[in-house]
């Protein structure tokens, strides 16, 4: 047998995304299709800060009551003008109830949602190319007006 090292977590950044109203397009052939334009926010890493900017969204599909799959494409400019695309696919799980209320737009204790992500990044900073040969996960909370979510590079 090999000796496989153990995966650890090291934390990567916090994101605080501002969303605007759900585009509701309605039940489809592969469930219920929703888009939540993504209106900006802020990310704060480790001696490193960016902005979430305008003009992503998130593609999320409610697959039934209790699990939506999401899939969030936008783009970050750092403090030092690198731009990122960020792809972001995610699951969101929780009792009927509580997506039901989530859905709605309602306030939820991010206790009671299953919510955790793997980001995918792209650049064409020669000095962050490095975050594209990593793998990230992250956990997550949707609150009325924004999403907040915490990513971790995969050691």
């Amino acid at each position: 047998m090999f000796d496989l090292p153990t995966p650890e977590l090291k934390f990567f950044a916090d994101l605080s995304v501002q969303v605007d109203k759900p585009q509701e397009v309605g039940a489809t052939v592969h469930g219920q299709r929703r888009v939540i334009p993504i209106l900006g926010g802020e990310v704060h890493g480790n001696g490193w800060t960016a902005r979430v900017l305008r003009g992503g969204a998130d593609f999320q599909m409610i697959v039934n009551q209790s699990l939506a799959e999401l899939d969030a494409r936008y783009v970050l400019e750092t403090d030092a003008g690198d731009l990122i695309f960020v792809q972001n696919r995610a699951l969101r799980t929780a009792s009927p109830e509580v997506m039901a209320r989530l859905i709605r737009g309602e306030k939820v204790d991010p206790q009671l949602v299953y919510f955790r992500c793997t980001p995918q990044f792209e650049t064409a900073s020669k000095s962050l190319s490095w975050i594209s040969e990593k793998l990230f996960i992250g956990t997550g909370a949707r609150h009325p007006d924004k999403v907040v979510m915490r990513f971790f590079e995969v050691m």
